[in-house]
């Protein structure tokens, strides 16, 4: 047994390893389960007693100068597999890279944006927790309007006769603008509105509205049109035509629906369009006259004033834009 551990001895001090193949094939042969190291130990047993001492610290110093030399050349070659396989290009400018995408809300929002900034309309922002002037009275929203019922608005809290509660459209920020800037007045005003509303695939407690005001002289409901005809042929295409149908707001008198031929389809009817042709985006019309008072706005000529339109889509009618 002697010269059997001298003889792996001299295989261990000898060995030298060039890939993780080999070193593993050598852990096998010597540290393994069934390598040689572990039969050596097996037939420890049958050394005479004499001789226990001296084959047991020699099959020990074995063992420990192979598990030595098996962490060395280990070390050695995780080195430089770490050193040569680099996963990434060395050619690449040191330019920091963009990660990352815009949202689908984010672009459509922002193309509606750019579309109505080529004809002089600016973005106005305002507060998502609002009163009940900005949000209802001062749009026309009379009392017992249903939308000021709980199954509608997120009611915050009551401060005495005025209700807070998160807005539920864009055209709060409208009064503000007309409360605090003199006419002309052409703006846009997107942003995340609340609704207590059931979840459905079509329909969210809340979702993004963008909605535009344009208060001039010598302007009318054809100018309305044309506007919105102008929107329409920029974010769906050259061919795209509208149609107005009559409607009813608080805030806007006269009021219409407006619908857009459906781009799936060509107008031949569809499950898009349910078979008609049109997809509804957006309601419009002439700014009411009693909201231009409750703003303390006096503009000559009122009733010939192009007024505010809303749409919430994504590219077609009734899908409100959803997070």
């Amino acid at each position: 047994m002697k010269e059997k551990i001298k003889e792996l001895l001299s295989e261990v001090e000898e060995f030298k390893a060039e890939s993780k193949e080999q070193l593993e094939d050598f852990r096998i042969k010597l540290l393994g389960s069934k390598g040689k190291i572990k039969d050596l130990f097996a037939d420890f047993k049958n050394v005479p007693n004499e001789q226990k001492k001296e084959v047991g610290q020699a099959i020990n110093e074995l063992k420990i100068k192979a598990q030595a030399k098996f962490d060395e050349f280990k070390s050695s070659l995780t080195g430089v597999e770490k050193s040569t396989d680099i996963d990434m290009d060395l050619s690449r400018t040191a330019a920091p890279v963009k990660l990352g995408s815009r949202h689908p809300i984010s672009i459509v929002r922002n193309e509606i944006i750019d579309i109505f900034s080529r004809i002089g309309f600016t973005v106005s922002e305002g507060p998502e927790i609002e009163d009940d002037w900005h949000n209802f009275s001062a749009l026309n929203f009379p009392p017992e309007h249903p939308a000021r019922d709980m199954q509608d608005t997120f009611f915050v809290e009551s401060d005495g006769d005025d209700e807070i509660a998160l807005r539920t459209h864009t055209s709060s920020v409208q009064v503000r603008i007309m409360e605090n800037t003199e006419p002309p007045i052409r703006t846009l005003s997107p942003g995340r509105v609340y609704r207590n509303e059931a979840i459905s695939a079509r329909a969210h407690c809340f979702f993004h509205q963008v909605e535009g005001l344009y208060i001039a002289e010598d302007v009318s409901f054809a100018d309305l049109k044309q506007t919105l005809m102008y929107f329409a042929k920029e974010m769906f295409g050259e061919e795209t035509k509208i149609r107005l149908r009559p409607s009813y707001f608080p805030f806007t008198e006269p009021s219409a629906e407006m619908d857009v031929s459906c781009s799936v389809c060509n107008s031949k009817g569809c499950n898009v369009c349910k078979y008609t042709g049109y997809l509804e985006i957006m309601g419009c019309g002439m700014v009411d006259p009693s909201v231009l008072d409750n703003s303390e706005l006096t503009v000559k000529n009122i009733l010939d004033l192009l007024s505010e339109w809303e749409w919430n889509g994504l590219l077609c009618s009734n899908i409100k834009l959803m997070i």
